[in-house]
């Protein structure tokens, strides 16, 4: 009977193609895939699926899968994918619950989002309405000063500075206070602004803010702040300090003292303060996928996982002032005299850029898909095929509870290059091409950084933005292509196509279902329903909406059979080409049916 067995062994040693191993939480997931990549090595499987019992997996850096893992396949059943760390011990403090929050990997931790009980925390902010945000008096851009009104920093006095003849030039917040932000409203973007000091003079204060983001802020044209002298003067809201810790799920995190403040709900306090179940994210990053031109990462399927619990903190670092879709300057200044573009109208500020982390990071892949998959609980951007990348199908996925954008596709202008400057590499591979993003749902995503979008698709080519449902989103639904520029560059054949996108713009206007920049020859926007814009009281422009918005540079592109409730639509300094037929309300009822993931 042994050797019947060792035979039979023998057998499925020489002949078997696939192997399975399966793990549970409490094993190491860069374990099973390093086994994996081992049996391809030996030459005992060539193909590994890696089963993930239900539970969560906790990282303590990002999982790398690299050249040597391609052909691997990763199936969820229902398991989760974590960057965050359990808050647990809570004791009563008066009307709030206090926790230490320990090291992690042995190294003191600090975070911009908390979820409690599953349920994403409020960040402490001197608002809980938006509608109730305060409005901007001056701006200042010569002094780099922002004055707001002293009532809206009543519970902040400790935060004042001495009032000297020059309150600005001699300010210091004290010391020991954690980083007071603002986070303000401007047209198509927000940006946080960690408080340097504020000093007070008769009804005003008047805000100077720290470095890298203080001089961005002020130098950089757009997007603007909108000042009283316009109908719809800035908003912004103020976070980050215990004394604006004053409504039920509310939080306050003392980087200094390792102590978690929250205010509970009523809920929350029917069990003992034990068994409330906290979690602080304290990985950007979860999955990296890692190859190079010559050797990509290749044939990578995730079936049914969960990424979840990243934070994202530049923000808290350095600052973040977005040009748009979050992509944040880095260097910017206005221009005098203005550049003339031939073929392009006259350019009056220069801008370089970088880009938020994500959960999951793609770079130098072909074909990495993801199936059934949930992207929620994330304090940066949810899927970013940043860079060489080919192919690749993201399909029956959801992504919700997200701050940033949910799935991220191609360049948006590489750091070095001028954002306004046309992108067409030499080496074609650069450019992410072929992709596919499918029957999948977003919601409550950009729900930190407004002017982020669910689809956000720069410098792409052959991308298929098919079926998906868009809602509750702060800004634009779907966002295709990069540079404000009508020189032809490397977008080509990119598809829109049956999309449902309703109750979006819920915080930024000048905005739309579908949005496009750029030269895109062979593109085609077709059959997508775009409807129910919402509608913010505290917009810059409350008219500049759109259901369908061809922007600066767009040309050759094919917009039809799109239905809207009216022809509410732009075309701002498009470029050639551009061909607009039947959409608005008269397309047919079978195309309005059929939009949206099934």
């Amino acid at each position: 009977m042994r050797k019947l067995i060792f035979l039979l062994s023998m057998c499925f040693a020489i002949t078997v193609q696939s192997a399975d191993i399966h793990i549970t939480p409490d094993s190491s997931l860069v374990d099973a895939v390093r086994k994996a990549r081992e049996m391809r090595r030996l030459g005992k499987a060539t193909e590994v699926t890696i089963h993930l019992a239900a539970g969560t997996y906790y990282l303590y850096e990002p999982l790398r899968l690299r050249p040597e893992d391609s052909g691997l396949t990763i199936v969820g059943n229902g398991a989760v994918i974590s960057g965050g760390m359990p808050v647990n011990s809570w004791k009563k403090q008066g009307k709030l619950l206090v926790a230490d929050v320990p090291d992690f990997n042995g190294c003191p931790v600090d975070f911009r989002q908390l979820w409690v009980n599953g349920k994403k925390a409020v960040r402490a902010r001197d608002v809980m309405d938006f509608e109730q945000m305060h409005r901007i008096m001056t701006y200042d851009k010569k002094n780099h000063v922002l004055w707001i009104p002293r009532k809206a920093v009543e519970k902040l006095k400790a935060y004042f500075s001495p009032l000297t003849p020059s309150p600005w030039e001699r300010a210091g917040v004290r010391s020991h206070l954690s980083p007071l932000e603002m986070v303000l409203h401007e047209m198509w973007c927000t940006s946080n602004l960690r408080i340097k000091s504020m000093s007070p003079l008769g009804d005003s204060v008047a805000v100077r803010f720290h470095n890298p983001e203080g001089p961005i802020q002020f130098q950089h044209p757009w997007p603007s702040p909108m000042t009283p002298d316009t109908k719809h003067p800035s908003p912004f809201y103020l976070t980050n300090a215990k004394e604006l810790l004053d409504e039920p799920g509310e939080w306050y995190y003392d980087i200094r003292d390792h102590k978690l403040y929250y205010m509970p709900h009523t809920s929350d306090l029917r069990h003992q303060p034990s068994d409330l179940h906290a979690t602080v994210p304290v990985l950007e990053t979860l999955v990296e996928f890692i190859g190079t031109a010559e050797r990509p990462v290749r044939h990578i399927t995730i079936k049914g996982v969960t990424f979840s619990h990243t934070t994202w903190m530049r923000p808290s670092e350095k600052g973040h002032v977005p040009l748009q879709a979050g992509m944040y300057l880095t260097e910017a200044y206005k221009l005098r005299p203005q550049i003339d573009r031939p073929n392009n109208h006259k350019l009056d500020n220069q801008g370089w850029l970088g880009r938020a982390d994500a959960a999951v990071e793609l770079r130098y892949t072909e074909d990495i898909n993801f199936t059934d998959c949930r992207f929620e609980h994330l304090g940066g951007s949810g899927l970013d095929y940043v860079t060489h990348c080919k192919g690749g199908t993201v399909s029956h996925c959801t992504f919700t509870d997200i701050a940033m954008n949910g799935y991220v596709c191609g360049s948006f202008s590489p750091e070095g290059l001028e954002t306004h400057l046309p992108y067409q590499p030499t080496d074609f591979r650069e450019v992410c091409t072929g992709q596919t993003v499918e029957q999948s749902t977003f919601y409550d995503v950009t729900n930190e950084d407004w002017g982020c979008v669910a689809i956000c698709a720069g410098y792409v080519s052959g991308i298929t933005i098919d079926h998906n449902t868009i809602h509750d989103v702060s800004y634009t639904g779907i966002s295709l292509g990069w540079g404000w520029n009508r020189d032809l560059v490397c977008m080509k054949d990119n598809k829109v196509h049956a999309n449902l996108i309703y109750n979006y713009a819920q915080h930024m206007y000048d905005c739309a279902g579908i949005y496009t920049l750029g030269n895109q020859p062979g593109t085609l926007i077709t059959e997508n329903v775009v409807r129910d814009i919402a509608k913010p009281s505290y917009v810059h422009d409350p008219v500049h909406w759109f259901y369908l918005y061809t922007d600066e540079g767009s040309s050759n592109i094919t917009i039809k059979d799109n239905w809207t409730p009216e022809e509410k639509f732009l075309k701002n300094a498009n470029g050639p080409c551009n061909v607009w037929e039947n959409n608005g309300p008269q397309v047919s009822e079978h195309i309005k049916q059929a939009a949206g993931a099934k």
